[in-house]
């Protein structure tokens, strides 16, 4: 019997969802198929009828897990108070602590980085994605201004977030914590400080 194409993405996306938080918990390399796909639910033996090879099946894994980060994002109140609130979470103890469901960004970066082109394709893209999201709810009248802000102020996040989980003094750890996130609104705040908000007869009709 001959499964649907609903049944085949189901089950792509179950390995997808695997391989997203055993990557971040355990690292790309750290990660064999086999255990991936006893993780899923599924056989050793239907890894091929979904991705062409590891590298196939990482690079897809990469692009979904911006992409699920992307749908977060959008669903945060709107304009610079989702900004603040995707900061407060993004540099909290609970993201930190809870790894294997956190930023691919914060776990993976130094393996996507010796990955191949076609990895650091997709973690280009979804990136940029993100970034112009964030970008738009703090400047809205001109996101190409506080792109570099946002890209400057995410990395600093994302490697806070990676030398908090390194420390083993947990008041240390926090207290990085809790300083990156002052340095990230400010920079933020910076940032859209320097755009004029749109005059009101500019402003489209809703």
């Amino acid at each position: 019997m001959r499964r649907s194409k609903g049944d085949k993405d189901e089950t792509r996306q179950r390995i997808l969802d695997s391989a997203g938080r055993l990557f971040k918990a355990d690292g790309i390399d750290g990660t064999g198929i086999a255990g991936l796909m006893a993780d899923a639910g599924l056989t050793n033996g239907g890894f091929y009828k979904h991705f062409s090879s590891k590298d196939d099946l990482v690079a897809h894994t990469v692009a979904d897990q911006l992409a699920l980060q992307q749908r977060i994002v959008d669903a945060l109140p709107p304009g610079r108070a989702g900004v603040e609130e995707f900061v407060r979470y993004y540099l909290s103890a609970q993201h930190r602590d809870g790894q294997s469901d956190g930023c691919v960004s914060a776990a993976l970066l130094d393996e996507i980085g010796r990955c191949s082109d076609g990895v650091r394709q997709s973690y280009t893209q979804g990136l940029t994605l993100l970034m112009e999201e964030i970008a738009r709810r703090l400047t809205p009248a001109d996101p190409a201004a506080s792109r570099t802000a946002v890209t400057t102020a995410f990395a600093m996040m994302a490697g806070s977030i990676q030398i908090s989980r390194a420390l083993a003094d947990r008041a240390m750890a926090d207290e990085l914590l809790d300083n990156a996130a002052t340095t990230a609104l400010a920079l933020f705040e910076t940032a859209a400080s320097a755009v004029p908000a749109p005059a009101a007869s500019d402003t489209p009709a809703r």
